[in-house]
């Protein structure tokens, strides 16, 4: 049992990253397709796909990397609210990542978003992660 599936989601692409894979499988949830499509949107990962296999189901991230230097789109990406210790941020006080170049995936009411669409929205929420 997994205490915290959206970190061992994060850990799990931080792993892959650091060994050069192109892809990466990883168990699925409703919360884990939806951090999904964000990176896609955002331009962090090459490409998804979500296989109904078992009762649960996987996802297929497939990783993007500079095409001569080989270096991941991603930089970092960073777990922040946790089981123990919930982060929540208003419109007011809503995180800015590098000053604006990376975003902070947030679980809203009207569904996950980056930040700058939940300031957009007027809208907190939970901060999940920092990308960069």
């Amino acid at each position: 049992m997994n205490t915290d599936p959206i970190a061992d989601y994060l850990t799990r692409v931080r792993n892959a990253i650091k060994a050069n894979h192109r892809v990466v499988e990883i168990p699925a949830s409703n919360l884990k397709k939806e951090i999904t499509k964000v990176l896609f949107d955002k331009g962090y990962i090459a490409n998804y796909k979500f296989e109904e296999n078992g009762p649960q189901g996987t996802i297929k991230v497939a990783l993007k990397y500079h095409p001569i230097t080989k270096i991941s789109a991603i930089r970092s990406i960073d777990r922040v609210s946790r089981p123990g210790y919930r982060r929540y941020a208003g419109t007011a006080n809503m995180p800015r990542v590098l000053n604006g170049l990376g975003i902070a995936i947030l679980s809203t009411s009207h569904g996950v978003m980056t930040d700058k669409e939940a300031r957009q929205q007027n809208v907190g929420g939970e901060v999940l992660c920092y990308v960069y």
